[in-house]
């Protein structure tokens, strides 16, 4: 699949790290580092724009590295970015931890993965039909 890229950074276009890598790394486009107090979040830009085919979408996620040993998240997890979106790629990062993190321009603060997705046509009824489980949910299957 291509996909078409805008690249407003001063960076190298994302990139598998390995063969089978799912995500591509994304990094912050920033002219000044900026600094996350504990809990606090803020929208890190990265200056790529991106056309994607009608059918897919783009989900920003977590790095796990910084999410375990800094707490760093991405807020609205995963985010997505739908075909029809046509501006710069940001990403919503909070600090979960108890202490700051800088975040310096340059830095790998997210990942993205490409995913085909469907368009549901909505059959409205007055009832579903009966399983197993039925309603249960949040921990109704037990923790064992």
């Amino acid at each position: 699949m291509e996909i078409k890229i805008v690249n407003k950074s001063s960076h190298p276009l994302p990139h598998y790290g390995t063969e089978a890598a799912a995500g591509v790394d994304l990094r912050a486009n920033i002219t000044e580092p900026v600094t996350l107090k504990p809990l606090e979040r803020t929208l890190i830009k990265t200056g790529l724009f991106i056309e994607l085919p009608v059918g897919y979408e783009a989900q920003v996620r977590p790095r796990s590295g910084l999410a375990y040993k800094h707490g760093l998240t991405v807020l609205n997890t995963p985010g997505t970015i739908d075909a029809d979106y046509r501006g710069e790629i940001g990403v919503i990062l909070v600090n979960l931890s108890n202490e700051d993190f800088t975040i310096e321009n340059g830095e790998r603060i997210a990942q993205m993965v490409i995913a085909k997705h469907e368009q549901a046509k909505w059959n409205l009824v007055e009832e579903l039909s009966d399983t197993d489980r039925g309603a249960g949910g949040f921990g109704s299957t037990g923790k064992k």
